[in-house]
């Protein structure tokens, strides 16, 4: 399955991640690169332990995304 993480940057210039369809899946990094990695990771430990709990995997239902400029 492919979610889609949702990457921002704070304030204080560090870049965080969270993938909507997992809750409790969150991430940070000083760099792009290192986010993707933690938010990557805390997927992977949430849904390791949702099936080691008998729970049911979040379908992913984010089929794309857009980034757009406004004026």
């Amino acid at each position: 399955m492919t979610y889609q993480a949702i990457f921002s940057r704070a304030d204080d210039g560090t870049i965080w991640a969270y993938v909507p369809e997992l809750p409790g899946a969150a991430g940070s990094g000083d760099t792009i690169e290192e986010a993707r990695e933690s938010i990557a990771e805390a997927a992977r430990l949430l849904l390791e332990e949702e099936r080691a709990d008998g729970e049911p995997v979040p379908k992913p239902t984010i089929i794309g995304t857009l980034s757009m400029d406004t004026v």
